[in-house]
């Protein structure tokens, strides 16, 4: 892997940050409704309607606005939330991290549940265990997230069983029960989908690379079959899985949303809701490009992934 290789992906990721930047800008400033009625309600006079517009630069043309927001953007001043009146950076960074680790408790447990599930089924091929992922893969993958957190709800968070918190954040100063028993619930209405998901892919690379005259070859001369699969097929079988678990990223994202609201849980996902309800537009501005920010660098991970897992893949 060169340095201008890598020099080249950093400069994608930072024009198509651009772009999601220019994308979000117009998208707030499309949105129905007026920034100065959000913030003093709809009561305002005229008089002051009209000079809170002035003072939010509502009249100004678009790229001064947009340089403005964005300049602001990169000297770590993202404005004032207009619904709460609170700096916007570190209220979308202390949300952010929650729903970071809530994706990341989720994105641990699925790779180390789905491959070796996938393993398995394709070691397995049409016995029991492969016919029972298949299954339950099918069902997990056309389940939606709500209804799964609702039924997670109803049948281990009822008042009267007390095993686990219905919604909510605790944080980890509370005690490490507290606050994990906030997490256990999300994270398993995240990685159920995502684990019938992956597993199902590794289970058809599993199955394509042990059919390979190479592996053939390994276990003819005699190598122990546990050896040849976690040596010789997993790293083969795991690259087009990397692909996939980095698309499912952006599921994740689009899923914490979901799960966060359902969950009253206080993260990014959830303060996007409430800031696109108000019309808060730093809010919404800042918290959309984060959210791009985490996925362009997540598949600059998958690309130098590549290279770590198969050495024989050269980026010039």
């Amino acid at each position: 892997m060169t340095l201008s290789y890598l020099l080249r992906r950093f400069g994608s990721a930072i024009l198509i940050l651009w772009l999601v930047s220019l994308l979000v800008f117009f998208i707030t400033q499309i949105l129905p409704g007026n920034a100065a009625v959000m913030v003093l309600g709809e009561f305002a006079t005229p008089e002051t309607l009209a000079a809170m517009e002035r003072r939010l630069h509502l009249h100004d043309p678009w790229w001064v606005q947009y340089s403005r927001w964005i300049g602001g953007i990169l000297a770590f001043d993202w404005g004032v939330s207009m619904g709460d009146h609170i700096p916007v950076l570190p209220a979308v960074m202390l949300a952010f991290g929650r729903s970071l680790s809530l994706a990341a408790m989720a994105l641990v447990v699925v790779v180390f549940i789905a491959i070796p599930l996938g393993t398995m089924a394709a070691v397995r091929r049409g016995r029991f265990g492969d016919l029972a992922l298949s299954v339950l893969g099918y069902i997990g993958v056309s389940v939606p997230e709500f209804v799964i957190a609702t039924l997670l709800v109803i049948t281990l968070a009822r008042p009267e069983l007390g095993w686990f918190p219905g919604g909510g954040y605790e944080s980890i100063a509370a005690g490490v029960w507290p606050w994990l028993s906030h997490y256990l619930l999300p994270v398993a209405t995240l990685t159920i989908v995502l684990i019938a998901h992956i597993a199902r892919q590794v289970r058809s690379e599993m199955i394509d690379v042990l059919a390979t005259d190479y592996i053939r070859t390994a276990v003819l001369k005699g190598l122990p079959y546990w050896r040849v699969l976690l040596k010789h097929a997993l790293p083969n079988a795991m690259l087009p899985t990397i692909t996939i678990i980095a698309l499912d990223v952006g599921y994740l994202i689009g899923g914490i949303i979901v799960v966060e609201e359902v969950f009253a849980f206080p993260g990014l996902g959830r303060l996007l809701i409430f800031a696109v309800q108000n019309r808060d537009l730093p809010m919404i501005q800042a918290g959309a490009l984060v959210l791009a920010t985490l996925y362009a660098l997540t598949s600059l991970a998958a690309d130098l992934l590549y290279a770590w897992i198969d050495r024989r893949i050269i980026y010039a």
